[in-house]
């Protein structure tokens, strides 16, 4: 399919609807099929994917995958479970384990498997919550703004139809990303929305800022919290 509007078109087919009954049961507005352009806003693919939970949002947005969420290509969301009102526990990816998860993230027994720790949120387990043990030392300048080896990184990850059209790098933000070469720690300095492109930066001016392809990424996490273990 060469655009989004052939793939949406492709999906209506494949659900035996016409543009008329898809549109109203998304909630879209009339002829909204027809207008779509190169992009569509956010609001509208979240309430398509609402409405359509079983439609792969990265291959209507950007042609990755296959039309429908299976087991084998639809990432595993590790939902946090309250013990409280405001405590959660999250899975941790330790800085061994870097490895083991970019091949088990979408396994949930791998993710049953990860040690679960405590961790304090503002809202009620809302959104895929997770931590990263620091690994080297390319976040580390030195200043307060550095992560050590060994801190551990409190994220909450970014859904992939959010990286279409949303600014990553406008808020001083650093990120967890899992890349198919591993999981990297780094501050978004810029997105190119439409290269489906971001450039990663380290703190540690030893490390040359990097030219990512959004294609190449499985999982993007913001950095809620930084916790120092103490070092004797």
């Amino acid at each position: 399919m060469d655009s989004i509007k052939d793939r949406i078109k492709e999906f209506i087919k494949y659900k035996g609807l016409n543009n008329k009954q898809f549109e109203d049961r998304c909630g879209l507005g009339n002829g909204f099929v027809s207008k779509i352009g190169d992009s569509i806003r956010t609001q509208k693919l979240e309430l398509i994917s609402k409405s359509f939970p079983e439609l792969n949002i990265d291959w209507i947005t950007r042609n990755v995958g296959e039309m429908l969420n299976t087991s084998s290509h639809k990432p595993i969301y590790y939902e946090a479970t309250p013990i409280q009102q405001d405590v959660v526990y999250i899975p941790l990816v330790n800085q061994y384990a870097y490895a083991g998860y970019l091949d088990g993230y979408t396994d949930i027994t791998y993710m049953e498997q990860l040690p679960k720790i405590p961790f304090i949120v503002d809202r009620e387990g809302l959104g895929n919550y997770i931590a990263f043990e620091v690994k080297g030392d390319s976040m580390n300048n030195g200043t307060e703004e550095s992560y050590l080896e060994g801190d551990r990184l409190y994220c909450r990850e970014i859904q992939p139809h959010l990286w279409v059209n949303s600014k990553l790098h406008l808020r001083k933000w650093d990120f967890v990303i899992v890349h198919t070469d591993g999981i990297i720690i780094k501050r978004i300095i810029d997105h190119n929305v439409e290269n489906h492109t971001i450039t990663i930066h380290s703190l540690n001016d030893m490390y040359p800022d990097r030219v990512i392809d959004l294609c190449e990424v499985k999982q993007i996490f913001n950095v809620i919290e930084s916790v120092r273990p103490r070092r004797r």
